[in-house]
């Protein structure tokens, strides 16, 4: 198993930034693409972005494009989020996620609890 465990969520005025980290532990070897998923007051969980396991390929949202960046940090065992230019409609709870598979098309096999990401304007 492995478990993730969001932080850095907070709240913050429109046009800041935040950086969300995740810790990752456990069987973390049979990690390997990871991602960013969020799920807003209503509103089905939705994809952010994602990236391969050696970090050489990332894919995003097409609503976050430019304001926000994954990263890795392999022999850390940490994802992160880099989110600039932040809008009231970025508001949600934001997931960090893990999967066997080292793609963008498979579901996620591990989940954390999730970090609250609330933006005023």
């Amino acid at each position: 198993q492995v478990q993730l465990v969001e932080s850095g969520g907070g709240l913050v005025q429109a046009g800041a930034s935040l950086r969300l980290s995740c810790a990752a532990s456990g069987r973390t070897f049979s990690m390997n693409a990871m991602g960013w998923f969020r799920q807003a007051p209503g509103k089905e969980r939705e994809f952010v972005a994602a990236i391969s396991r050696s970090g050489g390929s990332t894919y995003y949202t097409d609503s976050v494009k430019g304001r926000f960046t994954i990263s890795r940090d392999n022999a850390k065992n940490t994802l992160s989020l880099q989110m600039n230019s932040l809008k009231p409609e970025d508001t949600a709870v934001y997931y960090c996620a893990a999967k066997r598979a080292n793609d963008f098309v498979t579901k996620y096999d591990y989940w954390g609890q999730g970090t609250q990401v609330t933006v005023s304007s």
